[in-house]
């Protein structure tokens, strides 16, 4: 398949411009001189050690001074009302002639002026490799566009254009998943496009912060693929990562441990202590009825007697009360013991026993294994704990609510993160709450981990719930399942299996294996195709007539799933025709047509699917599947996408009553176990599987676990461990 996956956006040409020609010493070098390079290349790293980020203009393409000036209001002319706009739309007109100049698209003059500020136009005349940051923009078309303004002077050895690479790299493996790279990888990748000196441009990446170098010990697996001795000292490597995802590893690990670290589990009352806390309770109810009986006769004169306005005693008691903060709640082994009892499966119970002991407890479990943080809900809210539980989506939101008596307590995890809904922010702006449970928690990079981390106060209990073997977060890192690797908190492993035939089908996907089961209610149908056009005919004919026909289950709660964009029957190919057949129109709004199923990705990993009600010059009007109803504007109309069909990535925390996957011939590449357990376990009554990537399909469930990243975390995780002892 041509189109990248992990719910990164689609790829798109930027600039029509041939590639650099001239080829790299390297690609001369022998395999001992390339390794030599690269452990000599390591050491120097070494040397220089992590680096703080610059200040800006130290080793950073800074934007003009006039442009400072401008952002920060300085030097204006126009009325302040009118300043913004003006400025904006000069600059935008300045960077639209140096991107035609150069050959580039103007359509990119609104994203460089994004990126760059005001000052876009100087900054790419100054640095025309800059443009490389841009959306689409790959190096052969910054190479381009530098030759288009700097003519013969553009070389592949220019130290701008290596600037620029490095951190172009760094980049695109994160849109891969990873969350730090390989300093080999680099090297190999600055080799491919041609640049002289690889080794000097990634040590000026690491001096100027471009890049932050960190030196790992192998162990396990890894260090004997390394050719790591016992008696030796173990094997290292030396990875790049960029500045923001460094950061927030970083920060992930300190949260983490600074979670445990402060957790301090309640204790049962002492006997005597209860005897005495009940008298003195007495004995404060038996003063305060006292006090309110000598209050209710009011001595003569005064104002109550009189009949003014004077607020009774009992509200001004009441406002003291919620004035007064309270203390938080504490329940004891005992307690929580008896909240364990009363869960209804043996795995709930263990849950809800190591959620008492521990301030940070992994579950996992498909999803029938839901009810277990549902019973955890229960059991905390009633113990007197502030508690809530945070899902990816909405419709996760709604089915896990489904499960609960306090469904009020279930919001998505944007709504907690922002505010929209949830407990609310306390004094030191943490939220105002004891227990979080997150579910869908495989779906976090470490960005979003760090945020919801860093929202939480001490000591707060924190359950991260999922499934293992679903695929991975969209942006970078395995957050969930490194945390399961490194084992520095309890981890509690569903019992409760996921029943029918689309759960034993999955269940055995799960474990490596690809077995017919069997469905006697059509619940899982395998059909074949020889090729891509097969495959959409058949994938049309489920979702418009077999399914609705034969199951009951209306078009419109089916969805087409397939790895990626492109290709005979991505989700291009399958949306027009899934359109054609469905809602044929001229797609008078940007496309599209009243009816249209859409979906709207406002973020990679983020996918909303709507129904298009109407468009007019505000934009398109749309219906969410929640109720909700919003216009999207022209501006933000391309992040739009029929939504007949998706990528399983974009399905990721969503199921449907039924789901058709279609493998075209061309899928093999694209397809894991990880992808194959997470398209099979979308469908919620039918799956149907239209297969035309013959031994492919069998080949990734039983020899591809998933797509590896390289990760930071649980190496500063162990490096924490050790520190502490």
């Amino acid at each position: 398949m041509s189109d990248t996956e992990n719910g990164a956006p689609e790829e798109t040409s930027a600039v029509s411009v041939s590639p650099t020609e001239k080829a790299s010493p390297a690609e001369t070098a022998s395999p001992a001189e390339k390794a030599a390079a690269i452990a000599e290349l390591a050491q120097r790293i070494r040397s220089v050690g992590p680096q703080a980020a610059p200040p800006e203009g130290e080793g950073r393409a800074a934007a003009p001074e006039h442009a400072k000036d401008v952002k920060d209001g300085q030097g204006a002319k126009a009325p302040a009302s009118a300043q913004p706009d003006q400025q904006r739309a000069q600059a935008l007109k300045d960077t639209a002639e140096v991107l035609t100049a150069g050959g580039a698209p103007a359509d990119l003059a609104a994203a460089a002026v994004a990126e760059f500020g005001d000052g876009a136009a100087e900054q790419l005349r100054s640095d025309p490799w800059a443009v490389l940051s841009l959306p689409g923009v790959r190096p052969e078309h910054a190479d381009g566009f530098a030759r288009g303004l700097l003519g013969p002077a553009a070389g592949p050895g220019d130290p701008r254009r290596a600037q620029a690479l490095v951190p172009w790299l760094l980049e695109q493996a994160a849109l891969r998943g990873h969350s730090a790279v390989e300093v080999a990888e680099i090297a190999a990748g600055l080799d491919r496009h041609g640049l002289p000196d690889s080794a000097a441009a990634i040590q000026a990446a690491v001096l100027d912060g471009r890049a932050m170098p960190f030196q790992e010990e192998l162990t396990g697996p890894e260090a004997h693929a390394a050719g790591g001795d016992e008696d030796e000292e173990p094997p290292t490597r030396t990875l790049l990562a960029l500045e923001r995802l460094a950061l927030a590893e970083e920060s992930l690990a300190d949260g983490l441990v600074r979670l445990m670290s402060t957790f301090v589990p309640g204790e049962d009352p002492e006997p005597c202590e209860e005897d005495a806390v009940a008298e003195e309770e007495a004995a404060e109810d038996a003063e305060s009825a006292a006090d309110s009986v000598a209050d209710s006769s009011p001595a003569p004169g005064s104002e109550a007697a009189s009949g003014s306005g004077a607020a009774p005693a009992e509200d001004t008691a009441e406002a003291t009360v919620e004035d007064t903060p309270q203390a938080p709640a504490a329940p004891g082994p005992t307690a929580w013991a008896a909240a364990g009892e009363a869960a209804p499966s043996s795995s709930a119970t263990a849950l809800i026993q190591a959620v008492a002991d521990s301030a940070l407890v992994l579950h996992t479990g498909g999803e029938a294994a839901r009810a277990e943080p549902a019973a955890l809900l229960a059991a905390a809210g009633g113990l007197g704990l502030r508690v809530w539980a945070a899902t990816w989506t909405d419709q996760g939101r709604e089915s896990f609510a489904a499960l609960t008596d306090t469904p009020a307590a279930v919001i998505t995890l944007a709504d907690l993160l922002s505010g929209a809904a949830g407990p609310g922010r306390a004094a030191d702006g943490t939220l105002a709450l004891d227990v979080l449970v997150v579910l869908d928690a495989p779906l976090l990079d470490v960005e979003l981990a760090a945020t919801v981390l860093e929202s939480l106060a001490d000591s707060t209990r924190l359950v991260l719930s999922g499934d293992p073997g679903q695929l991975w977060s969209a942006g970078p890192g395995r957050f969930f399942a490194d945390l399961l690797a490194a084992r520095v908190c309890p981890a509690v492993a569903s019992r409760t299996p996921d029943f029918g035939p689309i759960g034993e089908l999955v269940s055995g996907v799960g474990i490596g294996e690809l077995q017919p089961v069997e469905a006697p209610d059509k619940e899982v149908v395998i059909l074949t195709a020889k090729d891509g056009g097969e495959a959409v005919h058949r994938a049309l004919q489920l979702l418009t007539d077999s399914i609705p026909r034969a199951l009951g289950i209306p078009a419109e709660q089916v969805v087409l799933l397939t790895p990626g964009h492109g290709g005979p029957a991505g989700t291009r190919a399958l949306n027009a025709a899934a359109k054609a057949r469905l809602n044929p129109g001229p797609g008078r709004f940007g496309g599209f047509d009243p009816g249209d199923r859409v979906v709207d990705s406002p973020a990679p990993g983020v996918t909303r699917p709507a129904r298009v009600l109407d468009g007019d010059a505000t934009g398109l009007h749309l219906a969410y599947a929640d109720g909700s109803r919003r216009t999207v504007p022209p501006a933000q109309a391309a992040r739009l996408r029929h939504g007949w069909a998706l990528t399983v990535h974009q399905a990721l925390g969503r199921r449907w009553p039924g789901a058709v996957v279609v493998l075209p011939e061309d899928a093999g590449p694209a397809l894991t176990r990880q992808w194959v357990y997470t398209a099979f376990g979308r469908g919620e009554r039918h799956l149907s599987v239209v297969h035309a990537a013959g031994p492919a399909l069998a080949q990734a469930v039983t020899e591809r676990p998933a797509q590896p990243r390289t990760t930071r975390l649980r190496a500063i995780l162990a490096e924490n461990a050790a520190s502490a002892y």
